[in-house]
């Protein structure tokens, strides 16, 4: 597994679509040891993160439509996965989480990955914008294919959802 994560860090780090993703800075190795909603994560080394350049609906507290779902794919994506983070230029957030951007062992960004599949809405914080334009065209490409949250049977019509 290390051989592979090797493998990945010397041809780049991936992306969705076959492109080519880069951390912002040296991405470094750690292992996800729980998920705690969408896009809040416990890395075992770094400990609480916040994925960078997404919000997806809450589960905790208020519950939000669609919430469920994208934690569930969060979960789904992530159990016990080796991973690579690159910290943004502000490292941690006003409630001390690490604030990532987050790949797969295998080169899948994912970040993205929760964008474009309609797990998440893209949420653009200065100064971590580094991946905003990529995150915010995956947003404008879900919301078109009407995928996930934005898919007129994944809401009530009560419950807004963006």
């Amino acid at each position: 597994m290390l051989l592979a994560l090797a493998l990945v860090a010397g041809a780049g780090l991936g992306g969705g679509g076959g492109q080519q993703r880069r951390a912002s800075g040296p991405a470094r190795e750690d292992a996800v040891a729980r998920v705690v909603d969408g896009d809040t994560v416990i890395l075992a080394a770094l400990g609480r993160s916040r994925l960078i350049g997404v919000d997806t609906p809450e589960v905790h507290g208020r519950r939000e439509c669609f919430g469920e779902q994208a934690s569930a794919f969060t979960k789904r994506l992530l159990a016990r996965q080796p991973v690579r983070y690159a910290l943004g230029a502000q490292a941690r957030d006003s409630y001390g989480r690490a604030l990532v951007y987050l790949w797969l062992a295998d080169g899948r960004f994912v970040n993205e990955l929760l964008v474009a599949g309609g797990y998440a809405r893209a949420l653009q914080i200065a100064p971590n914008v580094r991946h905003a334009q990529l995150l915010r065209r995956q947003a404008r490409v879900a919301r078109t294919a009407g995928r996930g949250l934005w898919s007129h049977r994944a809401c009530p019509a009560a419950v807004e959802v963006g």
